[in-house]
């Protein structure tokens, strides 16, 4: 795994996962049926924030999936661990958040057409594994850990489980690719705060639009600009701007980083 990496067959950041996604207007497919079951699982049989009875076939659907960019991820034997939707509503639809929350008096919405609400992001159970996962796969310990991208670095050895949600990381990394490639400069979410920290951490900045509302717990209308967080990925954590973007990593800045990485891995365990 670490010469696949190396040379470019696997991910340098995230190898033990694979990703595919759905384009807008897709109503058939193999991956959005395991996409829709896996919501299914999650939100109905194992959280019942949805009424399982509502929906035929173990499949959680909603008003918004037609109009939405599905992400999922993979492990290496193609079984689906997560997923997430960039939902661009139709003419006169609303965004999902704004079903439940309002906005500050003197908060300005963006262009629709440059704008999309991060929704639907669940991580399976068997790999929220450590006690205190959120249902995004974050760990108590990275949410409560100091710094920021600059922390952000690939994971070393076999060990797949490190402080940092990187399954997490490559789904937001696959939306905001298609974000960038399809002229989308902003992102809402409606989220708690403990993934917003997290996020953060990630280079994900996303600011507070809104007041907090109940639903299915306490939520925060957030946004985030994607040119901004561009600017501060380059600014803090060149690697990672360069993963971000998909432009070529020097290799013997991908040597160096993973060395570091593998004897920060080793003092640990000392």
């Amino acid at each position: 795994m670490l010469l696949e990496r190396l040379f470019g067959k696997r991910d340098i950041l995230i190898p033990y996962f694979d990703f595919a996604s759905v384009m807008k207007g897709v109503t058939e497919s193999a991956v959005l049926a395991e996409i829709y079951r896996l919501r299914y699982e999650v939100y109905c049989l194992e959280c019942h924030y949805l009424d399982a009875a509502e929906f035929d076939e173990g499949k959680e659907t909603d008003e918004y999936d037609d109009c939405s960019i599905h992400f999922a991820a993979y492990t290496l034997d193609q079984a689906i661990v997560g997923t997430v939707r960039l939902v661009q509503p139709k003419e006169g639809q609303i965004y999902p958040f704004e079903s439940h929350c309002t906005v500050f008096e003197d908060f300005t919405m963006p262009p629709r057409e440059l704008a999309g609400e991060v929704s639907r992001l669940v991580v399976r159970k068997t790999h929220r594994r450590r006690r205190g996962d959120t249902l995004e796969g974050v760990s108590k310990e990275f949410i409560e850990q100091k710094g920021g991208p600059a922390a952000i670095k690939p994971p070393s050895g076999k060990e797949q489980r490190t402080n940092s949600p990187l399954l997490l990381l490559g789904l937001y990394r696959e939306m905001y690719r298609y974000s960038r490639k399809n002229g989308i400069r902003y992102w809402y979410a409606a989220m708690e705060r403990s993934l917003a920290r997290s996020l953060d951490k990630m280079g994900f900045r996303f600011v507070p639009i809104g007041p907090q509302v109940d639903y299915y717990g306490p939520v925060t209308p957030h946004m985030v600009n994607l040119d901004e967080l561009n600017e501060r990925l380059k600014q803090e954590n060149r690697f990672l701007a360069a993963w971000f973007n998909d432009e070529p990593i020097p290799f013997w800045t991908v040597v160096k980083t993973m060395i570091g990485t593998y004897m920060i891995g080793r003092a640990r365990k000392k």
